[in-house]
C-alpha cells in the first residue's frame, strides 16, 4: 500500500478527493518539536528546517515500519527521538543552504574577520526565509560569540550583500523581499556588491580556471541589478541609512569582488565583515570554489 506523507504546509496543495478515490492513507505532519532532539540543534539552520525535519521523521518512520525495523521506530508519545534519528538531524548538511564559511586567507593572518553566510535563495519565498536567517545568525554571533568567538565578532560589523541572480528571475521581486525582510528584522546592509557567476563561462567542477585569455563580460545585466537596488534604497529611505552614491558597487568578476572584500577587511581589522551570498545557487557554488570550501 502506498502512502502519501506531507508537511501541513503543502496540505493546500493536494486533492485529498483524489487521494480517497485510489484509496491512499494521508499522514498530515507538523514541525518537529525540538524538544525531541534531546538539546541537539539541527544541522541544518532556519526556522524552516523544523518542518522539514518533522517530514523526514514521518517518512523514515513509514519506511522502517514497511521494512518490519520496530525496534527502532519512534514512537508518537516519545519525549525525545531515537539516537539514530537524532544523529542524522543534527549531522545534515547542505552546502550553499543557510551555510557560514569564515574565510581562511584571513584569519590565516590573524586580522580582521571575513564571514560568508551563503544561501543560494533565488525566489521571494526563499529569498524571505534566507534574510530572516541571515538577520538572525548574525545577531545571535554578535550578542553570543561561540565557536566563532575568534572571529571577532562584536558590534563593529558591517553588512554586506554579494548578489546576483539569472536574468530568468525578477529581481523586482527578489530585492524589495529581500531588503524589506532585513529590515524588518532590524538588519542594514552597509554595502551591496553586483557580480556575474564564473560559471556562466568556466565549467563546473573544482578544477574549473578561468580562460587564459581576457574575455569580454558583459555587465548589463550587473548594472541593471544595481539600479534596482539603487531605485529601492531611494524608495525607502528608512530602512537603509547609507549614502546611494558609496551604497553598491558592479564588479566584471568574482575574484575582484572577493579580493576587495580581502583587502578591506584586512585595511580595517578593528571591524567584521559578514558577508550575505546569494540569489544564485551557481553563485553560491562560485564563491565557495573561490574559497575552497
Amino acid at each position: 500500500m502506498n502512502i502519501v506523507t506531507i508537511s501541513i504546509v503543502q496540505l493546500f496543495f493536494i486533492d485529498t478527493n483524489n487521494l480517497n478515490s485510489l484509496k491512499v492513507p494521508l499522514q498530515v505532519v507538523q514541525p518537529l518539536d525540538p524538544q525531541q532532539l534531546d538539546d541537539q540543534p539541527l544541522g541544518l539552520h532556519g526556522e524552516h528546517q523544523y518542518m522539514n525535519a518533522g517530514l523526514a521523521v514521518a517518512l523514515v518512520n513509514t519506511w522502517l515500519q514497511r521494512q518490519g525495523h520496530f525496534n527502532i521506530l519512534h514512537k508518537k508519545h516519545s519525549v525525545t527521538l531515537p539516537d539514530q534519528f537524532i544523529e542524522g538531524l543534527s549531522s545534515a548538511c547542505l552546502q550553499g543552504r543557510a551555510q557560514i564559511v569564515p574565510d581562511p586567507e584571513v584569519l590565516s593572518k590573524d586580522s580582521s574577520s571575513l564571514i560568508f553566510y551563503l544561501d543560494g535563495a533565488h525566489s521571494p519565498e526563499s529569498m524571505e526565509i534566507c534574510a530572516k536567517w541571515f538577520s538572525c545568525v548574525t545577531r545571535k554571533d554578535e550578542q553570543q560569540p561561540g565557536p566563532l568567538d575568534q572571529l571577532h565578532i562584536g558590534t563593529n560589523s558591517r553588512k554586506i550583500l554579494l548578489f546576483n541572480c539569472m536574468s530568468v528571475r525578477d529581481p523586482q521581486r527578489l530585492l524589495p523581499c529581500l531588503l524589506a525582510t532585513c529590515a524588518q528584522n532590524g538588519l542594514q546592509f552597509d554595502h551591496a556588491l553586483f557580480v556575474p557567476n564564473q560559471s556562466q563561462y568556466n565549467k563546473l567542477g573544482s578544477h574549473a580556471s578561468p580562460p587564459s585569455e581576457r574575455v569580454q563580460i558583459d555587465l548589463s545585466w550587473q548594472l541593471s541589478l544595481q539600479r534596482v537596488w539603487e531605485g529601492l534604497l531611494h524608495s525607502n529611505k528608512g530602512l537603509n541609512g547609507s549614502n546611494s552614491s558609496t551604497a553598491s558597487s558592479v564588479f566584471e568578476s568574482l575574484p575582484l569582488a572577493i579580493k576587495w572584500l580581502r583587502e578591506t577587511a584586512q585595511q580595517n581589522q578593528s571591524t567584521s565583515y559578514q558577508v550575505l551570498v546569494t540569489g544564485s545557487l551557481h553563485l553560491v557554488g562560485d564563491v565557495l570554489r573561490l574559497l575552497k570550501e
